[in-house]
């Protein structure tokens, strides 16, 4: 699995791009803003996408979605809990931090625990509330890699002040959810640097 990694948006969102050098496949994971950029490091590497991942609804995630979407024509696949989310500009903080309307719908709900056909099947979905009620991380077993979004950061959280937000399901989320998972699990989250699940247990104090 290799993974390409761009800093994206007003608040500087991670957006992977996630990919086989042998079969050249591609999933996009959280693509914040500027398709165009996307895009172009896609046509660099000589790859194919599959479908756009987010790890839940908010603007910040999903503002190049619908592009890539359309030019990939490719499906857009959040969690089912944050289904309406993604439709509703106030819902998914882009009229109070935009001042705009931003909506997209979803082609494919996730459940918690679906193997995603994508890349060869190399993601489960893991339900974690919190942040949102359908955040959800990505889970790659085999390269012990968990795409977090915005429930784990490196000695952070995310944030539960916003709609559908709960911090004591965030707190149980990663106690629950992703501190059961190996400890030299790495962990790319939505902003910021990267971390292991491990020092996360060891150093961060939200948790």
């Amino acid at each position: 699995m290799e993974i390409k990694r761009l800093v994206l948006g007003l608040v500087r969102t991670n957006c992977y791009i996630v990919y086989s050098e042998e079969t050249k496949k591609a999933v996009i994971i959280d693509p914040a803003a500027d398709s165009r950029r996307i895009m172009e490091e896609i046509s660099g590497l000589g790859i194919v996408p599959e479908a756009i991942l987010l790890t839940h609804g908010h603007f910040d995630h999903m503002l190049a979605a619908e592009s890539l979407k359309n030019g990939y024509q490719i499906p857009i696949c959040v969690h089912k809990a944050d289904a309406e989310l993604v439709k509703h500009p106030d819902l998914n903080c882009s009229q109070q931090f935009l001042h705009m309307s931003y909506s997209i719908s979803a082609d494919e709900e996730l459940e918690d625990g679906q193997n995603l056909r994508f890349l060869d099947g190399a993601f489960t979905v893991l339900s974690t509330p919190g942040h949102t009620e359908g955040s959800c991380c990505y889970y790659a077993k085999e390269d012990n890699i968990l795409f977090s979004g915005d429930t784990l950061f490196q000695e952070s959280v995310g944030r539960t002040d916003l709609p559908t937000g709960s911090a004591a399901k965030l707190v149980n989320s990663i106690r629950e959810r992703l501190f059961v998972l190996p400890e030299n699990t790495l962990v790319l989250s939505g902003h910021g640097d990267q971390t292991t699940i491990g020092e996360e247990k060891q150093y961060n104090p939200y948790v």
